[in-house]
């Protein structure tokens, strides 16, 4: 099997690097490990499942103002957004046993947005663009081979079948950590690189959300808008999760390390929450329609053993990612690649045009040269 240019991770960076090859006329395949699109964008309803009107199990928000790029592409998609419920008062909890402290709230500069439906639909409607027959899910690529013309990538799928695709060029739509643990490539990085990949944190990787869902958002006849901040925890960071259709529901950010959370299970983890909901919002917050959690330290498509212990946001670097022999055959894609919003929606936007255009500038390239190429268009 052969294309012109091979995209591994099928989240919001590989999605959009293939919308952009798409308009050009290149062809590609993009391969996806999971058996969903989105990577770290995950929409589901109450029991846990896909929905074009869910909660955001990875991230919710995004800054149309500071991120032009990214807010252009949801007007492009014609997708709808509301702003986070932020109206109402604020609560800070310090100790277990006093009475949470209520603050005014202050108005958010930028506003906070969120997508009508969830992040999710910003993954359907990109995949609904792209063409069936180039999105492979359940493929998880374990070894990239550099040869003189292109490059050869083995590839396992879900039910243990190997093929090969071979691929003029390779995007890296994924955390550079979890590429350099996860595929083996030959020959070698350098060390220096490897060790940059290595260390370089994934967002959302240490991290776990906790959702309580409810009738209604009892909170907000009480004046609360459903922020609260605690030193007492398990929630750290808690947050109104309401959808545009009105489904209720508050979320939080848990404050305990990853082995901690595995060695707490999730049913105490979740009752723990639910007290805390309780001394925060009154009683009625420990009687909820259903609870939701998402451990990221524990998908293993997207967190390594390095991510376990947080160690901050990743820092936008001008330094190249890809140095030595694969320079000139792979880019790196993903939201961490990011010079100017690493991490976030609007940094998978970013590297993904970025690793686009140094594609596109190999490509051109090589068709002057007179090498053999695959199907493609080119400008």
């Amino acid at each position: 099997m052969r294309t012109t240019v091979a995209i591994i991770g099928g989240g919001l960076a590989g999605l959009y690097a293939g919308r952009l090859l798409h308009a050009a006329g290149v062809e590609f395949q993009l391969l996806e490990a999971r058996d969903r699109l989105g990577g770290r964008i995950l929409s589901v309803d109450a029991t846990g499942h896909g929905s074009d009107d869910g909660f955001d199990l990875g991230p919710s928000w995004f800054w149309p103002d500071m991120q032009p790029a990214l807010g252009t592409l949801v007007e492009e998609l014609r997708l709808a957004s509301f702003a986070q419920k932020i109206e109402g008062d604020i609560l800070l909890e310090r100790t277990p046993t006093g009475r949470p402290q209520r603050y005014p709230g202050m108005r958010q500069e930028p506003q906070s947005m969120r997508l009508v439906g969830g992040t999710g639909t910003l993954v359907r409607a990109l995949a609904q663009g792209l063409p069936p027959q180039a999105l492979q899910l359940g493929a998880q690529v374990t070894r990239m081979a550099l040869g003189e013309a292109d490059v050869t990538l083995h590839i396992v799928r879900n039910g243990g079948e190997e093929f090969l695709l071979k691929a003029e060029q390779v995007i890296a739509a994924m955390p550079p950590r979890l590429l350099q643990a996860t595929v083996d490539l030959a020959p070698s990085l350098p060390p220096a690189a490897a060790r940059r990949w290595r260390d370089a944190a994934t967002w959302m990787a240490p991290h776990a959300k906790f959702f309580a869902l409810y009738d209604q958002p009892f909170w907000r006849d009480a004046g609360l808008s459903g922020t609260a901040q605690s030193m007492v925890g398990p929630l750290v960071e808690i947050h109104d999760a309401t959808t545009a259709s009105g489904t209720a529901a508050l979320f939080g950010f848990c404050g305990i390390g990853a082995d901690r959370r595995a060695a707490m299970g999730e049913a105490t983890l979740a009752q723990a929450c639910l007290e805390q909901l309780a001394r925060l919002f009154g009683p009625e917050a420990a009687r909820p329609s259903g609870t939701l959690f998402k451990d990221w330290a524990a998908d293993a498509w997207t967190a390594t053993a390095d991510d376990r212990n947080p160690t901050g946001h990743p820092l936008p670097g001008a330094a190249a990612w890809v140095t030595g022999s694969w320079q000139e055959r792979l880019s790196l894609g993903g939201s961490e690649a990011s010079t100017t919003a690493p991490g976030y929606l609007a940094g998978a936007v970013d590297a993904a045009e970025r690793a686009v255009a140094e594609t596109m500038k190999r490509l051109v390239a090589t068709e002057t040269l007179g090498r053999p190429t695959s199907r493609r268009t080119l400008p």
